[in-house]
């Protein structure tokens, strides 16, 4: 057996466009020597922010998924358009088109890859501080989207008791838990 683990991409084509991703199609060579197919789905790079206001509440949305046939609980994502500077100003766009919120003060939290077996783009998670509801939130034509602020012990009841499903507000929300953020002080 070979210690050797990268594989070669000896073709590419595109099976599948559409707005907001590509499916591409690698004919790869493995390290034993095996051809194979294997379709990656090619989308921009994402963010996802965990709002507080002021007062200390977080800001979450609730939006119809198509994928999953429901609604689901969440916090507000999507994804960098070409031309923006940086992860910050990309959130700073999503959360005021989907919440209507601007915040105060931004930090960058961590990136991940959230599907590296199948998509190619990373997800870079902030935290807005001092969010506060400025405009009437402006949705993407596909989107259907409602606002909800809520006190930091209810979001992390709903986390515990599993009614928080949407996989970017759980790693955002364990995260500010297993480093003791600020955010989670009194919260156990």
């Amino acid at each position: 057996m070979t210690t050797e683990l990268r594989w070669e991409t000896t073709h590419t084509t595109t099976v599948h466009t559409n707005p907001g991703f590509t499916v591409r199609e690698d004919t790869v060579r493995l390290p034993d020597g095996t051809e194979r197919a294997y379709h990656t789905v090619e989308a921009p790079p994402s963010v996802a922010i965990i709002a507080v206001t002021s007062d200390g509440d977080i800001v979450l949305i609730e939006e119809w998924r198509q994928p999953v046939g429901r609604i689901s609980r969440g916090i507000p994502a999507g994804t960098v358009e070409p031309g923006e500077s940086d992860a910050i100003a990309a959130g700073a766009r999503e959360l005021r088109e989907e919440t209507g919120h601007t915040a105060d003060s931004w930090e960058e939290l961590f990136t991940v890859d959230p599907a590296n077996g199948l998509l190619d783009s990373p997800t870079t998670y902030l935290l807005a501080m001092g969010a506060e509801r400025t405009a009437t939130p402006d949705l993407d034509v596909d989107e259907s989207i409602r606002t909800t602020v809520m006190p930091p012990q209810t979001v992390w009841a709903d986390l515990r008791r599993g009614e928080i499903r949407d996989l970017r507000c759980r790693v955002a929300l364990t995260h500010l838990i297993a480093t003791g953020h600020a955010v989670t002080a009194g919260l156990r």
